[in-house]
């Protein structure tokens, strides 16, 4: 940013317009540019879930309902695929539900991308549960709706999500994640609390008994892990002891002047060719520590992170990461994640500040 002085709400709303560009006339969102050679054009379940928190936030309820509309319009595509996993439980990757879709057609891709990602079931059935639930929204508009919904609760039944090894957020290793585990606990226990939804009680107990037996690690490889942070904000399905280890593994091993790590010895992006510590530095996760210090109270905590997500901003909006002790970030940018997380840390703290007060950007 130029204006070495500019407001919150200022800094909101243009990367809400960054935001909105990279929805599709579908509902769905890509996860990046849609004219970025990555791939990044797609759209995955995940990151719709999270690119539309901004948007809940903010209000926009309008984009939210398009949203998870197109959602389960992509499972009702796939309905068959469902009831076949429901009735036989999947053995292979290419039988569990993919979490990358075209944004248009709602089709699957299917070459290899670490398809199985329990949380992205999760995370949608949580949010769908929420926003029923607690914003009364009308995200259920019909009893194919309902029906599809169902059918995502035995599906997680049948893959046995509590011990099911996935490939967990980062799309990788096959291994019991706890920010998998804690995703589809989460989602469970929102719909539980709809009337059309049936959730027998085995399948929340089983998480959290595995959830917990498996924290504060994030995996049996993983000590330490970004994705951990999801488990104490959007999910909530932490206690006070747990969070506070999580984040304080978090902040001690993995946080970087310019992003947080996913983890060490991160190959995605690593600028040493032995893959060992030159892990690329993701923004989105100052984003997501900026968020969780602001509900946990601790406020200038969270204004300096804030600020310093601030500084590294991008004309094309937020990156999905910096190299390693770099000032250069990847082509994924903006990243519609670190966009929605950025707005919500800023909606956040616009909230908590003094009407007219200012963030300053670092200088040119």
């Amino acid at each position: 940013m130029s204006d070495p002085k500019i407001t919150y709400q200022q800094v909101i709303d243009q990367h809400l317009k960054i935001l909105k560009n990279l929805q599709y006339d579908s509902g769905l969102f890509a996860a990046s540019s849609k004219e970025v050679s990555t791939g990044y054009d797609k759209s995955w379940l995940r990151d719709n879930f999270y690119e539309c928190l901004a948007f809940e936030v903010l209000g926009d309820w309008d984009t939210v309902e398009k949203t998870y509309n197109a959602l389960l319009d992509v499972f009702l595509t796939h309905e068959e695929k469902i009831d076949w996993a429901i009735s036989h439980k999947p053995g292979e990757r290419f039988q569990y539900i993919h979490a990358r879709v075209h944004p248009e057609t709602f089709e699957e891709f299917w070459e290899e991308w670490g398809n199985k990602q329990n949380d992205s079931i999760g995370a949608i059935l949580f949010r769908i549960g929420e926003l029923e639930h607690n914003h009364k929204r009308s995200i259920l508009k019909s009893e194919d709706h309902k029906r599809i919904v169902n059918k995502l609760v035995q599906y997680l039944g049948s893959i046995e999500y509590w011990h099911d090894r996935d490939s967990g957020m980062w799309e990788e290793d096959e291994e019991v994640h706890a920010s998998s585990v804690g995703a589809c606990v989460a989602g469970l226990r929102a719909v539980d609390q709809l009337p059309d939804i049936e959730v027998p009680e085995e399948l929340i107990t089983k998480g959290e008994e595995a959830l917990h037996a498996l924290l504060p690690r994030e995996s049996e490889r993983k000590f330490v892990d970004l994705a951990l942070l999801s488990l104490i904000y959007p999910y909530k399905v932490v206690s006070n002891e747990e969070r506070n280890q999580i984040l304080d593994n978090v902040e001690y091993h993995l946080t970087r002047e310019r992003g947080v790590i996913r983890y060490k010895n991160d190959y995605y992006y690593n600028k040493n060719v032995d893959g060992h510590s030159e892990e690329a530095e993701w923004v989105f996760g100052l984003c997501w520590l900026a968020i969780i210090h602001e509900q946990l109270g601790n406020i200038a905590k969270a204004k300096e992170i804030i600020d310093t997500c601030i500084s590294l901003d991008t004309e094309q909006g937020m990156p999905e990461l910096y190299f390693s002790n770099s000032p250069d970030f990847n082509e994924n940018t903006p990243l519609g994640w670190t966009e929605s997380l950025f707005i919500v840390a800023l909606h956040g703290m616009n909230e908590k500040i003094l009407s007219g007060e200012t963030v300053h950007s670092k200088p040119d």
